[in-house]
């Protein structure tokens, strides 16, 4: 069982991991954090906020009966490397989603840039999405979230996260940071309010307390304490 406790600098912060139920389209993300944890927050609290489950809120999971694969998905989903943390573009369906999302052209780039990477022995870096950009990268394919009904859904990344947590953070009265965390010590704040320090939220978040299963734990309360 992971500690909840971590250190950065010096200073400890306890997480307090947030159980919700299946958060759903027509949920607003500010009620959905007043009903689950506005209970817990403190003043110098960070909220956290999986991405996933931020972007499901904003109508973002497409059930694959709805997307239809074009000519150019499948070929360019071959040029996207294999990585171990998830399928990612390296699908169909999921690659047709990035082509409506980032553009037919910025894709093609980025196929065409990682190819050549290919030849030039850098397989494997990443070079795809660094051209394509942050909302290819969030996007998950079908199959990788286990939580019904969104197992059979490409979920795409959140729309503006940084100005969602703007928002949440002048409402809420606390800082909030969108995550992108992921088991293997992956963690990437993608959006946050003025006052969070992103190295440390990444740091303190990097073990993925709120897990990739069925934990159900979209959302976690950061806070500094001393136990002394």
């Amino acid at each position: 069982m992971k500690s909840l406790i971590r250190e950065y600098k010096g200073k400890k912060y306890k997480r307090i991991l947030v159980k919700t139920d299946v958060f759903k389209p027509e949920d607003d993300i500010l009620d959905l954090i007043r009903q689950y944890a506005g209970k817990l927050i403190k003043k110098g609290d960070i909220i956290t906020i999986s991405e996933s489950p931020l972007a499901i809120t904003q109508n973002r999971a497409v059930p694959l009966s709805e997307i239809k694969p074009g000519f150019w998905a499948n070929i360019l989903w071959r040029f996207v490397s294999k990585v171990p943390y998830g399928i990612g573009l390296r699908d169909p369906a999921s690659m047709q989603c990035a082509i409506e999302e980032c553009g037919f052209l910025r894709i093609v780039f980025a196929a065409f840039v990682a190819g050549l990477g290919r030849l030039a022995g850098r397989r494997g870096k990443g070079d795809f999405y660094r051209i394509a950009g942050m909302q290819a990268a969030l996007i998950d394919a079908a199959n990788t979230s286990p939580v019904h009904p969104y197992t059979e859904c490409v979920i795409k990344g959140p729309r503006n996260p940084q100005k969602v947590a703007l928002d949440l953070s002048k409402k809420l009265g606390i800082e909030v940071a969108v995550m992108d965390i992921n088991d293997i010590g992956g963690s990437w704040m993608i959006g946050s309010s003025n006052g969070v320090d992103k190295k440390m939220i990444e740091e303190i978040m990097n073990d993925n307390p709120q897990g990739q299963g069925t934990e159900m734990t979209p959302l976690c309360i950061v806070r500094e304490f001393n136990d002394s």
